[in-house]
């Protein structure tokens, strides 16, 4: 399966903020919504890896990627209509959560 994802359009969905985190002079904001995340997923953990998700919005797009990856894998995701299916057989689909953080929980 091939998932195409927008972070920021992710983090919409999940009501996260989705603006103002990229680049370096916003590391704070970036470190709020990494916050903002572990609380919204609580059975998230980060490990080794949350320094640098606080320090890079490249390493934290990349969670959001995973997380979005894994609600299309659970089909937790927005579906294109009958009348969008034909094109997004040809042109791609971006993957949209349609669930809560808290319904990707691994069982």
């Amino acid at each position: 399966m091939v998932v195409e994802v927008y972070p920021a359009a992710s983090l919409k969905q999940w009501g996260l903020p989705h603006r103002g985190y990229k680049r370096a002079e916003n590391t704070i904001t970036l470190g709020r919504l990494v916050d903002q995340l572990l609380a919204a997923a609580g059975w998230l953990t980060l490990g080794r890896h949350e320094q640098a998700c606080r320090a890079s919005d490249d390493a934290l797009d990349a969670v959001i990627a995973a997380l979005t990856a894994r609600a299309a894998f659970q089909g937790l995701i927005i579906r294109p209509s009958p009348e969008q299916t034909a094109v997004a057989r040809t042109e791609g689909w971006i993957a949209l959560p349609a669930s809560r953080l808290s319904e990707l929980k691994p069982r």
